[in-house]
């Protein structure tokens, strides 16, 4: 059996609306930025299921959810319901549960279904709840036994592993270990004769007798045990005399488990290793195959402590167990390697009071969109799960010029949550399809996504004196009607280059002689690492700019033969190309450098021909508000 479905309402971020989140059999990630969901569906499910650690959850009255804006307590909810789903009964587990258990068809045949309700209500500061089984009018409340089966194991997101696994009363490890078939013997159990036997030789030492009875060479212990009776006989009556003796004062196996404590090998290992080291442990009592209960695991933060290979390699493998194992994983992260390196299918991000799975009946992905993702999907792309806006770019270019861009129009991306995502192609369709929704009913993303493409219709036939002929016009409202029609759609939206690329379109704009200056630079360093731009080459670029405003004077160019002639005969000219990535570096270090910034802001915010990259900006960060999530 497994956790199908769970359903919250008006608790804590997730009100009257409220969530109905379908789960993943086996592997289930959720990510997404701070305050986002995440732990609220862990505590939902911890409060309906309970822990096998017997974690007190205790709901206080900011759980019961407020209206975000709303500082009234008059607006707070006065209910919570939680309810979660368990399907994929079999015969042996559901025997244990029938009496709450209810039946569904499921093309044509009938299904065991467990139902369970988590109610909470507040009357002033008092909390009242109950947690009951079935549907409707027949639910009740499930005795011991039964709620045992369905409790969920639960790894906090600060785990102390050395206090976990530590020697102490009802410790972590004696709970798992005592849940373990090889501990069910405790009368006979080895552990329990061993110490039998050493309790016989303790007692043996403090009376200084070997194992035969024959005298030990070491009397202290005797002379010791005989001292403290002899005081013992003069506080007690004489008709009474109190006498002590040294032993193990429990040798019940629960107690001898209690004692026990999991430590590696070598001399004091770091908390990742302890992390791993307690999460193999949690593992140990999930996989026993004698238990016919629901083998789910909660956990928080799965990276806490790991450097980046070891995250890697736990991700990997708790993939791969919930797959093959019957059992079922429920985890948050922060961490975009980890995001990265599961299946999307498993993944859930958390948006705007919503929670969306990637399953490919839920989204607009197609089959090879999965597989795509799959091999090129990494940490740097996952940086878009836990965004507030995304802009996605088609080159390296665009990748730096785009932040450089923002901060001068006073809209730096990182302040509002906005990632640059470069595609590397203009597979935009593959990434964004990943924001769109089939059933937007359901909810959608409210991230919005902007792509920043090329409108790539080389100018060169279309030119002339007064410009651009007509057929260009008609050619390129042909172009960006389809490039629209197959990218936009719910939160996404494409801005597209108005002429032919961001280079060629930034050569018709007014931050031309920054552009110029940045190919110049780019091509004196762009094979030259070991010296980069010295003095000497800085003076030669400014003298070749003044050359190539003298060119075109001569020649009479207009704007698009400028831009042309920069475009095609000096970045991308035949065998002699300058990088794109290096000229976008350059490009970006100008802007960023340029004294008169007021100047500058004014220019860009003005000019038709980078309006685009002003428009993406600008939509990227309509979500983020200034926010550092």
């Amino acid at each position: 059996m497994y956790l199908s479905e769970i359903l919250i309402t008006n608790f804590r971020k997730f009100g009257k609306s409220g969530l109905h989140l379908k789960l993943n059999k086996g592997f289930n990630l959720f990510v997404g930025e701070n305050d986002s969901g995440k732990t609220t569906v862990i505590d939902a499910i911890k409060l309906v299921l309970g822990t096998q650690s017997n974690d007190f959850n205790k709901i206080e009255i900011d759980d019961f959810h407020i209206p975000n804006g709303s500082t009234s307590e008059s607006d707070r909810a006065s209910t919570i319901e939680i309810s979660c789903i368990i399907r994929d009964l079999s015969l042996d587990e559901a025997k244990h549960l029938l009496e709450w258990l209810s039946f569904e068809k499921n093309n044509g045949k009938t299904e065991y279904v467990l139902h369970l309700t988590y109610n909470a209500k507040r009357q002033g500061k008092k909390i009242f709840y109950d947690v009951k089984a079935g549907k409707g009018e027949g639910a009740k409340l499930l005795n011991s036994e039964a709620r045992n089966r369905i409790k969920a194991t639960y790894l906090k997101p600060l785990r102390d592993a050395n206090t976990e696994l530590a020697p102490r009363k009802n410790s972590r490890l004696s709970q798992i270990l005592s849940s373990h078939s090889a501990f069910e013997d405790e009368d006979s159990h080895f552990l329990v004769e061993t110490f039998k036997e050493a309790n016989n030789k303790i007692d043996l030492y403090f009376k200084g007798k070997n194992m035969d009875q024959s005298e030990l060479p070491d009397q202290e212990g005797k002379n010791l045990l005989k001292e403290i009776n002899s005081y013992l006989e003069k506080f007690s009556n004489k008709n009474n005399v109190l006498e002590s003796g040294f032993k193990v004062s429990d040798l019940k196996l629960r107690y001898i488990l209690e004692r026990l404590s999991l430590q590696f090998s070598s001399e004091k290992p770091g908390l990742g290793s302890n992390n791993i080291l307690f999460i193999a442990t949690e593992l140990l009592l999930l996989k026993r195959e004698e238990f016919d209960g629901l083998k789910i695991a909660l956990i928080e933060e799965i990276e806490a402590h790991l450097h980046t290979q070891a995250q890697i390699r736990l991700i990997e493998y708790l993939q791969e167990e919930a797959e093959s194992s019957n059992i079922q994983l429920l985890l948050t992260t922060h961490s975009t390697v980890l995001s990265s390196k599961i299946k999307l299918e498993n993944l859930f991000i958390c948006n705007n009071d919503n929670i969306f799975s990637m399953r490919p009946d839920e989204t607009e992905l197609l089959k090879g969109d999965y597989l795509f993702l799959e091999r090129f999907l990494d940490a740097t792309k996952a940086d878009m799960f836990f965004a507030q806006g995304v802009i996605m770019v088609e080159g390296d270019a665009e990748n730096l010029i785009i932040p450089a861009l923002s901060r001068v129009i006073d809209k730096p991306l990182s302040q509002y949550g906005v990632t640059v995502l470069n595609v590397g192609s203009t597979a935009f369709l593959r990434y964004s399809r990943i924001f769109r929704r089939k059933n937007i009913k359901e909810g959608q993303f409210t991230i919005p996504v902007a792509c920043i493409t090329d409108l790539d219709i080389d100018t060169e036939a279309y030119i002339g004196d007064e410009g651009l002929g007509e057929a260009y016009y008609e050619k390129r409202t042909e172009k960006v009607s389809s490039i629209k029609q197959r990218i936009d759609g719910q939160m996404v939206k494409t801005f597209i280059s108005p002429f032919w690329t961001l280079e060629h379109d930034i050569a018709l704009s007014g931050l031309r002689p920054l552009l110029v200056k940045a190919v110049l630079q780019a091509k004196k360093i762009q094979n030259s690492d070991e010296y980069g731009l010295t003095d000497k080459k800085g003076e030669t670029v400014e003298e070749e700019i003044i050359n190539l405003e003298a060119t075109w004077n001569e020649n009479g160019y207009n704007d698009f033969q400028v831009a042309y002639d920069i475009y095609k005969n000096i970045i991308t000219k035949k065998n002699n190309k300058v990088s794109k990535a290096i000229i976008g570096q350059c490009f970006a270090s100008l802007l960023e450098q340029y004294k008169d910034k007021k100047w500058l802001k004014k220019l860009i915010l003005e000019d038709k021909y980078i309006e685009y990259l002003v428009n993406a900006i600008n939509y990227a960060t309509s979500q983020g508000g200034g926010k550092i999530g």
